[in-house]
């Protein structure tokens, strides 16, 4: 079994559970040194990031329901599609939420 493939195998539960809200901080944890769990892990943090920040925004009274709505589909519709490609086994990049994960170091 080529490298790539057994270290694919061995970070992909960590790799599917970084999509599921502030799970992808236990892949930081415990896979760091797995690329394949590692870059789905910072893709995780980034949307993780996002969620949380369009939960305080949805506070705003003018906007919350739409924030609050398209937010939580958008968040919901991402983590699955990044869920899904980790479960695949391929390395799925999130339009901007992979440009904001590459530029962090661990």
């Amino acid at each position: 079994m080529p490298q790539e493939d057994k270290e694919i195998q061995e970070g992909r539960f960590f790799a599917v559970i970084s999509y599921i809200f502030f799970l992808s901080i236990l892949t930081l944890l415990f896979k760091k040194d797995n690329k394949f769990a590692l870059y789905h892990a910072k893709q995780g943090l980034v949307l993780f990031v996002f969620e949380v920040t369009g939960f305080v925004l949805s506070i705003i009274p003018i906007l919350s329901w739409l924030i609050h709505t398209v937010g939580f589909a958008l968040a919901v519709i991402v983590s699955v599609w990044g869920l899904f490609k980790a479960w695949t086994g391929e390395y799925g990049r999130i339009i901007l939420i992979s440009e904001i994960a590459e530029k962090i170091i661990i």
